[in-house]
């Protein structure tokens, strides 16, 4: 449908501002990235592979699932920045050995995943939070997911770890609510990220995992980074323990409800570079 009315844009000033963004490289990381830069932060992308040749981050390398990676990384960002605003618990796997039922995953790739994906955000949050509590300010934000809601099969691993990081962000938003520092998550929808693109098969292809979706199209990274923009500002500064759904209403639609008959033109994800 073409809209026919202007739209809405707003604006965020973050100059001066130093942000931490985990699995930065790719995907929602790397818009993250590119949001937060061109409002004007300075923005330092953890990761294990090399971000974008366009990224404006400052890349420092870090395994978020390694004790000494991640104090070191904040430790770099101190020394050369004075300072920590945001941290963006976004790095994440979900290799394709994890889509089977939990009784035929092996040990090595659910431990990988613990270590990432729950681990990775606790030991980064762990190493900002003191210096935010000195501050007497920050943000954090933990990428979850709209599996962190509601399930299907063969995703027992993933999607349980998903809502942990919901509660990891809702215990430490009131842990340190008093110390000046608001902590909040974002759940997903689809989003057309490689980690997305590489389980198109199992998913029925990119037009039925769209057709789920009440809006009817799979997201962008950039809709969920302008999400991030919105919880990092002082627009969002009375927003702690919140859970922000980006998902074109793909977590409203009960599993009892008629599915949305498939268009006659399927969508086509977008070309990438990276």
């Amino acid at each position: 449908m073409q809209r026919s009315r202007p739209a809405g844009q707003v604006t965020f000033e973050n100059r001066g501002r130093v942000i931490l963004v985990t699995g930065g490289s790719s995907g929602i990381g790397a818009a993250v990235c590119q949001a937060f830069t061109e409002t004007g932060a300075d923005v330092i992308c953890l990761d294990v592979n090399l971000p974008p040749e366009t990224s404006d981050a400052e890349f420092v390398r870090c395994n978020v699932a390694v004790d000494e990676d991640c104090e070191a990384a904040v430790q770099h960002v101190i020394d050369h920045f004075g300072g920590i605003d945001v941290l963006i618990n976004n790095a994440a796997i979900q290799p394709s050995a994890s889509y089977r039922p939990i009784d035929q995953v092996g040990p090595e790739v659910w431990q990988a995943m613990i270590d990432i994906n729950l681990c990775g955000y606790l030991r980064m949050a762990k190493q900002v939070i003191p210096h935010m509590k000195h501050q007497g300010s920050g943000v954090i934000l933990n990428m979850a997911s709209g599996q962190a809601h509601r399930t299907a099969r063969e995703v027992g691993i993933y999607g349980p770890i998903k809502a942990a990081n919901v509660m990891q962000a809702r215990q430490w938003a009131v842990e340190y609510a008093r110390d000046g520092i608001r902590v909040n998550s974002i759940s997903p929808g689809a989003i057309d990220t490689p980690m997305v693109r590489a389980s198109l098969e199992a998913q029925g292809g990119a037009g039925a995992l769209a057709n789920r979706h009440p809006i009817g199209r799979i997201g962008r990274p950039s809709e969920v980074a302008a999400a991030a923009l919105w919880l990092s500002s002082d627009s969002a500064s009375f927003v702690t323990g919140a859970d922000l759904e980006v998902d074109g209403g793909l977590g409203a639609f009960g599993a009892f409800a008629d599915p949305y008959q498939m268009p006659n033109q399927q969508p086509e994800l977008e070309t990438r570079s990276h």
